[in-house]
């Protein structure tokens, strides 16, 4: 892709004409082909300037527009108009691939007429901050005209000055502070290299370029949980996504994910959303199975340990809340927008959607198919499920509906029926936010199956076949709930069949798959959703480094090697509880952590490592790939309360935790911040490092990195620690490298398999 941005200055009087005479082509050029944008912008500070914006699919259409009649039309109307200036000038810039010696960023932001003053005071503030900022060059304010959205315009020296600048936390107070919160609200941000102009001499157009409408880094098909998290966590890093989703209307009723693993609280903590969602949410503290109407176990799952309980809240309240969440970071999406088809090369992926004004194309760097059960993305990829796809031949119905009878509150209850050793009945209680209401999953009565003539529904757990009734319900309740179990006010009910499996890759080139387009479970555990979210959880992280340039050649291909082993053991799982009261009776608590993903590791990942001097160092810590476990009772200068391990690991990037105790050697500090500066030029600003110190340490003399004291012992204890070690965290939340003692050259290695060594 390649944008212009040509610079004229109309001469006293005539600015309204000048944006006549654009107007009256603007269309023109929009319809040219290989034209993507198309806009003119006024200059803040000078209401007489302009600045004529272009994007354009690559150098050919650029050129044809440039020897054609509409650029030509142009500038004869503005020729009598404007004033000629030595300050004009054309910019002809690229998306940032490979290296460049100059970067630009745009962000768009939105200024709300009541607080324009707020920001026109605070803006002039800024841009003379700016200046003290190493590879900071310059930068122009441009508005579009009759509209709040600003365009702040900068010129960097290069990219890694850029993004050392906002890897540093202080930047939003220290430079950006006065108009801090206009940027936390609804903006956008998109960065250019310089580029020569379009070589004249080279082939004309062939006539044939695809008319590209709109340009993004990630385009994202499905607008479920999945798609959400991917798209929340790429904004939150700033990388521009689009996310379009098939139904024209968000789900309005719980036909789908209750459950919200503690795994998931975990994250949406990170994504600042876990109050939302437990504001809406209930907890489920507990679950109990009945076998024959006899009961064979009941257990608690309010945790001590626990970061967070386990969640009742309905799908369509976790799509609400990270709708609304994603929102705030700039993006929203397209509903009612459906994916045709793809084509991809080595540069990117050309997408073709349907909506309701007709096809349009998308070009993006990446495309991730967040689509569900009847995935378009990994039909057009080819993907086929390993061993198949798994039908159960049952029927079930599913219904939201109240339930009286004497059961404790916030459980989940499983009610089943054996006869000979076989089971021959089934139903699950899930308590939902209400007076005594549930979501009961059962058996469908024969008549159902009837309906399909013998035949298998196609896959997927919503797949209506018909609508119980409340009789329905109630005869399932009478076979194999408490006698006297009554329900009442069935609002909804559907019928489904389940079913299972996991595709056999999840990608391929620049396209990969997640959530229920790479695998489909049975219902049992609540797995589908909380499954799907950490497949965004995980991708979304590395397809950033990606597209920044800065990330190590095979670190795309970790998703598939980390990601699907777990899935195909979770999708394993779920079919084997399909239809037995218990798999493991002896462990129920390892149980429940290994369904709320609390145990997930990714151990076998080649991102992961360790160095260790001895073999049972670390051994009552963390392993690598393990889940980074939360400690609190750290003490850090200037805050006047504890703080908790996991406030210093979160955000966008990876961070080093160094810890020594009172036997650490006195040049720790020297080699402490040599280390810091090397891992931070290795990672590209991309990792935040601290050193933590026993309650006995001496802390150094250091400016950098910041030092924290474990006051409590708690990180000691969770980690394991003696003498001194450190320990890498991966945005994700998980141990990607460790050592004891510190070895500088094994985590080097290691920062190379996710950065690749860049500096």
């Amino acid at each position: 892709m390649i944008r212009t941005m040509a610079r004229l200055r109309a001469r006293p009087g005539c600015e309204q004409a000048v944006q006549s005479a654009w107007r009256a082509v603007a269309g023109q050029v929009g319809g040219l082909a290989g034209n993507l944008r198309q806009e003119l912008l006024l200059d803040a500070d000078d209401a007489r300037s302009f600045v004529v914006v272009t994007e354009w699919a690559d150098e050919a259409a650029l050129r044809d527009y440039r020897n054609g009649p509409v650029a030509a039309r142009f500038a004869d109307a503005v020729r009598p108009l404007r004033e000629p200036s030595a300050a004009e000038r054309e910019l002809v810039m690229r998306d940032p691939e490979g290296e460049a010696s100059t970067l630009f960023v745009d962000v768009e932001v939105t200024v709300p007429a009541a607080r324009l003053a707020e920001f026109q005071h605070g803006y002039p503030q800024v841009r003379a901050r700016m200046a003290g900022v190493p590879g900071y060059l310059r930068e122009d304010l441009l508005r579009e005209p009759d509209s709040d959205t600003f365009h702040i315009f900068a010129e960097w020296a290069s990219a890694a000055e850029f993004f050392r600048w906002i890897g540093n936390p202080a930047h939003a107070q220290e430079e950006a502070g006065p108009i801090a919160p206009f940027l936390l609200r609804d903006f956008r941000r998109r960065l250019f290299h310089s580029a020569a102009r379009p070589d004249s001499s080279r082939a004309p157009s062939t006539g044939k370029e695809i008319n590209v409408h709109t340009t993004t880094d990630v385009l994202i098909v499905g607008a479920g949980p999945t798609g959400l998290t991917a798209a929340v966590e790429l904004a939150r890093r700033g990388i521009e996504c689009r996310v379009i989703e098939k139904q024209a209307t968000p789900p309005g009723h719980a036909d789908k994910a209750i459950g919200v693993h503690c795994r998931t609280m975990e994250i949406w903590a990170e994504q600042g959303i876990v109050r939302d969602a437990m504001d809406a949410g209930i907890w489920l503290t507990g679950n109990m199975v009945f076998v024959n109407g006899v009961q064979t176990h009941r257990m608690s799952w309010e945790l001590p340990e626990l970061p967070y309980a386990h969640l009742g809240l309905p799908q369509y309240e976790t799509e609400r809340i990270l709708t609304e969440r994603l929102a705030t970071l700039g993006v929203r999406p397209r509903r009612g927008v459906e994916l045709i088809t793809f084509t991809q090369d080595d540069d990117g992926v050309l997408a073709t959607v349907a909506t309701a004004a007709g096809e349009e194309t998308i070009r993006a760097k990446y495309l991730v198919g967040c689509d569900g059960a009847h995935s378009r993305v990994r039909e057009l990829l080819g993907l086929t499920f390993s061993g198949g796809l798994g039908r159960f031949p049952q029927l079930f119905m599913l219904g939201d509906v109240d339930v009286d009878w004497d059961m404790p509150a916030g459980h989940l209850l499983r009610f089943m029926h054996e006869t000979d050793g076989r089971m021959d009945g089934m139903l699950v209680c899930v308590p939902l936010r209400g007076e005594s209401r549930y979501r009961i999953a059962t058996l469908a009565p024969p008549r159902f199956f009837a309906q399909t003539g013998g035949q298998d529904a196609p896959p997927g757990f919503s797949e209506e076949l018909a609508e119980p009734t409340l009789a329905d319900v109630q005869a399932a309740l009478d076979h194999l709930a408490p006698p006297g179990t009554l329900a009442s006010n069935l609002r909804w009910s559907s019928v489904f069949r389940i079913s299972h499996g996991i595709v056999d890759r999840y990608g391929a080139g620049r396209v990969f798959v997640a959530g229920d387009a790479a695998h489909l479970h049975p219902p049992a555990g609540g797995q589908g959703m909380n499954t799907g979210i950490q497949d965004a959880w995980n991708l979304a992280w590395k397809l950033a480094l990606a597209v920044r340039g800065v990330a190590a050649p095979g670190l795309l291909d970790s998703y598939e090697t980390e990601r699907r082993p777990e899935g195909e053991e979770i999708v394993g799982r779920a079919v084997r509880m399909a239809f037995t009261d218990e798999l493991d009776r002896d462990d129920l608590k390892r149980q429940f952590l290994q369904e709320m993903s609390m145990l997930l590791s990714y151990s076998d990942s080649p991102l992961v490592g360790e160095s260790l001097s001895a073999p049972d160092a670390l051994r009552n810590g963390p392993g690598p790939g393990d889940r980074a476990p939360d400690a609190g009772g750290l003490d850090r200068q200037g805050v006047g309360h504890p703080l908790r391990l996991h406030e210093l690991t979160g955000g966008t990037k990876h961070t080093l935790l160094v810890y020594a105790d009172g036997s650490a050697d006195e040049g720790l500090g020297t080699a402490v911040g040599k280390l810091c500066a090397d891992v931070r030029r290795q990672a590209s600003g991309q990792i935040d490092v601290y050193l933590l110190l026993s309650p006995d340490a001496r802390a150094p003399r250091l400016l950098d990195p910041p030092v924290v004291r474990d006051a409590a012992g708690e990180f000691r204890a969770a980690y394991g620690l003696t003498g001194a070690a450190l320990y890498l965290v991966r945005p994700d939340g998980h141990v990607g490298f460790r050592s004891q003692p510190i070895d500088a050259d094994a985590l080097s290695k290691n920062l190379q398999l996710v950065f690749g060594g860049r500096r």
